[in-house]
């Protein structure tokens, strides 16, 4: 089982609505969150924050704490070899958005409504985790009764 780390990149627009944004795959094309590899020398949270920057040009504000995790099988090499990975995912509150990012041309970013990044995601592990974060977070923002 290999590591990984994982932003979940959220955002608040002027209605106090939730937004999140995935990010398709560079092969099969499907929506997830920006995740990879350890980067040496960073923490986790940060090692997240730096592959969101990478694959959907987002900064912000990343937690601390890992909100869950979910595995995947990653293709590792063109004959097709497969590693099972566990990705740690941590919360990234975005600020700003920039124009140009190293992986713009390789992948679609986009920001959805939570129901609908749900019914978009196909790992049912994150899925299920995304889905508990924005009933959480939603939670959170509503203003209290």
């Amino acid at each position: 089982m290999r590591v990984q780390y994982g932003a979940l990149p959220y955002r608040y627009a002027a209605d106090a609505s939730m937004e999140i944004l995935l990010v398709t795959t560079r092969q099969s094309r499907r929506w997830i969150i920006p995740k990879g590899w350890p980067i040496k020398g960073l923490k986790p949270p940060k090692s997240a924050a730096r592959e969101a920057f990478e694959e959907a040009g987002v900064r912000g504000r990343v937690a601390g704490k890992s909100i869950g995790l979910f595995s995947y099988d990653k293709v590792v090499d063109e004959s097709g070899v497969r590693v099972c990975c566990e990705v740690r995912v941590f919360p990234l509150l975005v600020k700003r958005q920039s124009e140009e990012w190293p992986e713009r041309e390789q992948r679609t970013v986009h920001w959805f409504a939570p129901g609908k990044a749900v019914a978009l995601i196909r790992e049912p592990e994150l899925k299920a985790l995304v889905a508990a974060f924005a009933r959480r977070a939603g939670a959170a923002a509503s203003p209290a009764p």
